[in-house]
């Protein structure tokens, strides 16, 4: 199957039984990204690159990414617009130079112009989606969105014009980050991946976040890898992790326990790509050596894992995602189309998203065995689970807040490990 930089590297480490692990980093000034992308490049992992876009460009705000850049003020990303291609380049070869390929990260829910610059600077990989980038984190019309992203996929395809396969990765397993049961986080992202292989794209990787439950996510996986083996055969694709997106461990021994528990879980489950967090998560924005730090961590983590040898037990995660997809390829062949009116019928819905186009019914919770459900699940095609034992009580504002730092406070309770403490990673070269 045809692939680019990007996703060959990502499959030749799979063939060798490594894990990726890839930063969340983005630098508004260019010395900082290529110094970033250098470190990450040397670091003692297997890696690829990110340029995470700032704020501005993500809501296509250009002018003030402009003014920002004039004014020397800070931004949270790399303005990929607002930057001449040349320099662009020359931060991507930070990277490239060391033979590790670069990822653009963005959150545009109308992302046009991004792409428009992705194909003057030949990158090959981004992600992002017309659901998982428009209803939890913007305002943007889903038809709206949807159109946007069709029109991307499509200009994305000519970077085959220079002899180089795009790849775009599907935001969809992450959606809001927490107290969405898996099965809906799987759907979004398979369906996805169809819209990006119906508007072109043949090489794709999906997305699922780490959750509340190791069993839960590990067979969440196992349904995500199984419903891309049947739906989209035909793709070039491998499966994305990312370290919880919720409220982080607010301690360093938390923050790396969990991030720990992330890596272990990629290899169980069979990702071929993990997305690190730091213990600085929790209180700013980290450096470039806290990023290293971080990835050296988890590949270390990865290294001493060995993937599952049995099956994850099946609670019915595969067939509420298969019933929830197919439900939105009932609707309409188009499968933008099909999004669209599965999410106004409320066939899709999002808990506690507050996009105008979500329906806003469905609600999910924590059980006592920590594994996320549904408490309500408005018109979804799927089973709340009434028994005694299942009946959530009604969530309240308090319960609400409880649920959201679950994650944080059980990391940061857990009692030391047994054992000499590990050592403090430091910014080195590869080996």
């Amino acid at each position: 199957m045809p692939r680019g930089p990007f996703a060959t590297a990502v499959a030749a480490a799979r063939a060798r039984g490594e894990l990726v692990v890839q930063p969340r980093m983005g630098f508004g000034d260019p010395t900082a990204m290529r110094t970033g992308l250098t470190a990450v490049a040397r670091a003692r992992a297997t890696t690829v690159g990110t340029v995470t876009l700032d704020s501005y460009t993500r809501v296509g705000d250009q002018s003030a990414a402009v003014r920002a850049l004039a004014d020397g003020a800070p931004l949270n990303g790399y303005p990929i617009v607002a930057h001449p291609v040349e320099v662009t380049r020359w931060v991507l070869a930070g990277a490239q130079q060391h033979g590790v390929p670069v990822q653009v990260r963005h959150g545009s829910a109308r992302p046009e112009e991004i792409f428009a610059a992705l194909l003057r600077t030949g990158v090959d990989a981004t992600e992002g989606g017309p659901v998982s980038y428009c209803l939890p984190y913007s305002r943007v019309p889903l038809r709206d969105a949807v159109d946007s992203w069709a029109r991307c996929c499509a200009a994305y395809t000519r970077l085959r014009d220079v002899g180089v396969e795009p790849h775009l990765e599907s935001f969809g397993g992450c959606l809001l980050g927490q107290l969405c049961p898996p099965s809906l986080l799987v759907a979004v992202a398979v369906l996805e991946g169809m819209f990006f292989r119906q508007h072109g794209l043949r090489s794709v990787s999906l997305s699922y976040a780490q959750q509340t439950s190791t069993e839960q996510d590990e067979e969440a996986l196992a349904a995500l890898r199984r419903l891309t083996d049947e739906l989209l055969p035909d793709l070039d694709s491998h499966v994305v992790l990312y370290t919880y997106m919720g409220v982080y461990p607010r301690t360093p021994q938390g923050a790396l326990r969990l991030l720990g528990a992330a890596a272990r879980l990629a290899v169980r489950g069979g990702a071929a790509r993990l997305i690190v967090k730091t213990p600085a998560e929790a209180h700013r924005i980290p450096t470039i050596e806290e990023n290293v730090a971080a990835l050296e961590h988890a590949a270390r983590v990865a290294a001493a894992e060995r993937p599952a040898t049995t099956d994850a037990p099946d609670t019915g995660i595969y067939a509420e995602a298969r019933t929830l997809i197919e439900a939105v390829l009932e609707l309409s062949d188009d499968i933008g189309v099909g999004l669209r009116r599965a999410f106004e019928r409320g066939h899709l819905d999002i808990p506690y998203c507050l996009h105008p186009d979500n329906a806003g019914q469905a609600r999910g919770y924590i059980t006592a065995d920590g594994r996320l459900a549904w408490a309500r699940a408005g018109r979804m095609p799927v089973t709340v689970d009434r028994s005694a034992n299942g009946r959530p009580a009604e969530m309240t504002s308090d319960g609400l807040l409880t649920a959201l730092s679950h994650v944080a406070d059980r990391y940061d309770s857990m009692p030391p490990a047994v054992g000499p403490a590990e050592p403090v990673l430091e910014l080195t070269s590869k080996r």
